[in-house]
């Protein structure tokens, strides 16, 4: 698969909830027309009730306002809030609804929307991995000092028609499916989508689903791995790549190329950490970088390869997202955009990451070797069960 990169595109690299949210709200209350909105979590915090706001707001000024979450991440709202938001004129589907207890083992409740898109008026849209909820909530109710680092990215451009075809296709789809019957046409725009050059950003919409894009992201990193030639890093919060993935990375370090892998350190999902742990003896040993962050919750997947090409958006590069869920990355050619993502990242490495090494893996207690092992074990499991294990050899 190539990369089709659209140019003409201006794109607003976005840090954290303290810049992504103003520039979302200011996006919905500037609608006239249409606003739509897809998240993996829609937490009822005070982010989530904000966000509401604007879209009633929206819905009162007559424009027409769709909300799409996950029957998963978004339970909470689902049970709490959906109803009222849809009686104040919100458009709400859910994206596989729960049915029965949560707990009970499904297959396919592991395919779930995780990707976060918006798109208003077909001229503003956001991609990235930054779900509705604030910075200083860490799920299930608690709350933390330092703000979860994550990003997004506002666009404006031709590539803004790709985001909102995606969502409507998907809209369409998950309302038959709830629905059972075929949803009513699309109104067109008074105002046309913007097609005409907005910036000097070349940048691709890859996605990836379970029928045409199965293994579009995952493709579209293994081609910038091979182009590589001198630098990669990629900060991913739940990293755990099958063998194609990993043979990639030591083919760049085999030919000289430096890659460096920012991890959690703090996690919300401490058992796929430590399955990822598994991993650090072979990783190093082929002699790629790791780092650890600690100083607060990371929720970032991102990359830069040689300072041309980066990619943000939802995607992990593990099992979970790279074959079951679907995502949403957008991908950039253009140096200034990767040089900054780039910039952003080693400052974070360099105020709350710390370097791990062979000998200092070594030093670990047996019993913390041991749990990663036996978690790993589990992962693979879990992933054999739901049918993955053949993507995971690659």
């Amino acid at each position: 698969m190539a990369l089709d990169f659209l140019p003409g595109n201006r794109l607003q690299l976005l840090e954290n909830g303290a810049e992504f949210f103003p520039a979302l709200l200011q996006a919905i209350d500037e609608a006239r027309e249409e606003v739509r909105l897809e998240t993996y979590i829609f937490e009822c915090d005070e982010i989530g009730e904000a966000v509401l706001a604007a879209l009633v707001r929206a819905v009162a000024r007559g424009v027409r306002t769709r909300l799409l979450v996950d029957g998963f991440g978004s339970r909470d709202f689902v049970l709490q809030r959906m109803h009222g938001v849809a009686a104040a004129g919100v458009e709400v589907e859910v994206y596989r609804p729960l049915r029965g207890p949560w707990f009970i083992p499904r297959r396919h409740r592991l395919r779930r929307l995780h990707r976060k898109l918006v798109c208003c008026d077909g001229r503003v849209a956001f991609v990235g991995g930054i779900n509705i909820l604030s910075d200083f909530t860490r799920l299930p109710g608690r709350r933390t000092r330092q703000p979860r680092w994550d990003y997004a990215v506002r666009i404006e451009g031709p590539l803004v028609r790709s985001v909102q075809q995606a969502m409507r296709r998907l809209w369409r789809l998950v309302y038959w499916t709830n629905v059972k019957r075929r949803p009513p046409p699309e109104p067109r725009l008074t105002a046309a989508p913007r097609i005409d050059p907005a910036g000097p950003h070349r940048a691709a919409l890859v996605l990836r689903d379970n029928w045409r894009h199965r293994h579009d992201i995952e493709h579209a990193y293994l081609q910038m791995l091979a182009r590589a030639r001198e630098e990669v890093w990629i900060a991913c919060a739940y990293f755990f790549p099958g063998q194609r993935f990993r043979r990639a990375l030591a083919a760049c370090t085999a030919r000289g190329v430096r890659v460096r892998l920012v991890l959690q350190g703090l996690s919300d999902h401490p058992i796929l950490s430590q399955a990822t742990r598994a991993l650090y003896p072979w990783l190093l040993r082929h002699g790629i970088e790791l780092w650890e962050y600690h100083a607060t919750e990371m929720h970032a997947k991102v990359a830069v390869f040689d300072d041309r090409y980066a990619t943000v958006g939802s995607s992990n590069i593990d099992p979970f997202s790279l074959f079951m869920a679907r995502e949403a990355n957008v991908w950039v050619d253009d140096p200034g955009f990767s040089t900054d993502l780039r910039a952003r990242i080693e400052r974070h490495v360099a105020q709350g990451a710390v370097r791990l090494d062979e000998e200092g893996f070594a030093r670990l207690p047996r019993w913390r070797k041991a749990l990663s092992w036996v978690v790993l074990g589990w992962v693979r499991l879990i992933i054999g069960w739901a049918g993955y294990t053949r993507d995971m050899e690659g």
